[in-house]
């Protein structure tokens, strides 16, 4: 009896998401009269746009929403899916290449599940969104992690990449916009690293979810789009989440190739079988409706990327890239640690974001979350003056 642990290994190894602790500690803190401001989530302070809700609402209402729907998401969802992809991607896919899923977690969680057996490596250049090696493991792969820092604007290269790769590797994780970074890769980039994965014989999982929110003279570009070769070896996870302020209504969906995504359907028709219809009719008018709404966020997320990094550059012992895309900035706070700051000190950025959070009343996520101590990720998708009375405590805080 002595063997079994009460809550099994594999579970028992995950660890909590960091940035979904971190906002319900701001959060419960928040709820007992504390002024915590919170960079911690990824989610814009936007409202759902109205059309979409009417049509949540409208959806509610029809009995068939009431009922079982095809596991792999509704065929009118798939089709429009399949139609925006081709329209913002340049990739061309058939209806039955999208499984619907709910939220682009549970997209990973059945890519990686479909593709990974035990033993098989997986690239994963950091800093790392906190999702993705737990997802990784979960599934039997062992993540690689392939480091980056500021000095390549957190970008990875096909000369680098290479060090990483051994017989067992059989998939790359390559994200662009970055969470957390705000890195976006150039087209040149991206066509470069698909190639070199098309010719190396790899898988390449790649996540699109920020794909509209760029800034500058940055452009997203789709990596099965400029490297062809690649198509039948490549997921492409997005969602609604973040292009159109969903993060509550958890649809998400990946395409593939029509075996990997029939057998991501058959391990979703046991997990969860359909995403909830109310979601997907909001989902359908998301994806069928015009870029208007998008366009009006991504320029209150321009401003307020400009407005954060200036700040957070003045701070001495701070270092700040502009992120290009995504809605994070991603400092370098070396220059923070071991020092005193009101009698206390921390030797590392978890400990320094604790201080921050009683000290400041700001709520920051350690670069220990993402692979990459000595980092900060601060959202920017908050109030314009939430920033900068949050950023100036921190300020305050080190001064």
């Amino acid at each position: 009896m002595g063997m079994h642990t009460r809550v099994s290994r594999r579970i028992g190894s995950i660890t909590e998401s960091a940035t979904l602790a971190v906002d319900a500690k701001a959060k419960a803190l928040r709820a007992a009269g504390a002024p915590v401001i919170g960079f911690g989530a990824g989610e814009p302070d936007f409202p759902t746009p109205d059309f979409i809700v009417a049509a949540a609402v409208a959806a509610a209402t029809e009995p068939k929403s009431h009922r079982y729907s095809p596991a792999a998401g509704q065929p009118a969802l798939r089709e429009a899916i399949a139609a925006k992809t081709l329209r913002d991607s340049g990739f061309e896919v058939e209806p039955h290449q999208v499984l619907v899923t709910n939220g682009g977690k549970q997209a990973l969680y059945n890519a990686f599940a479909a593709l990974l057996d035990p033993g098989d490596e997986v690239l994963l250049p950091a800093p790392y969104w906190t999702t993705y090696p737990e997802s990784i493991v979960l599934a039997g792969g062992t993540p690689v992690i392939v480091p980056t820092d500021e000095t390549t604007g957190y970008r990875t290269n096909v000369a680098q990449l290479e060090e990483y790769v051994n017989e067992r590797t059989k998939l790359l994780v390559f994200v662009s916009p970055s969470n957390p970074t705000g890195a976006v890769y150039s087209p040149a980039e991206v066509e470069a690293i698909g190639q070199w994965a098309a010719d190396r014989g790899l898988w390449v999982v790649t996540d699109e979810i920020y794909e509209h929110l760029v800034y500058g003279d940055a452009e997203f570009s789709s990596m099965p789009a400029l490297a062809p070769d690649l198509q039948d070896r490549c997921v492409v996870v997005n969602g609604v989440a973040k292009t159109y302020a969903m993060t509550g209504w958890r649809v998400g969906w990946l395409i593939g190739p029509t075996d990997v995504v029939k057998a991501a359907t058959n391990l979703q028709s046991h997990a969860t079988s359909n995403v909830c219809n109310v979601a997907q009719a909001a989902a359908l008018a998301a994806v069928t409706g015009d870029l208007t709404v998008v366009a009006e966020m991504r320029n209150a997320f321009d401003r307020r990327r400009q407005l954060i990094v200036g700040m957070l550059n003045e701070i001495p012992g701070v270092d700040c890239p502009m992120p290009e895309g995504a809605f994070y900035a991603y400092p370098s706070v070396k220059g923070l640690l071991h020092r005193d700051i009101n009698g206390r000190s921390a030797s590392s950025t978890t400990e320094l974001a604790e201080i921050i959070l009683e000290e400041a009343e700001v709520a920051v996520v350690p670069g220990e979350a993402f692979g990459t101590p000595g980092y900060l990720r601060l959202s920017y998708a908050l109030g314009d003056e939430d920033i900068q009375t949050g950023v100036a405590r921190i300020a305050t805080l080190m001064s």
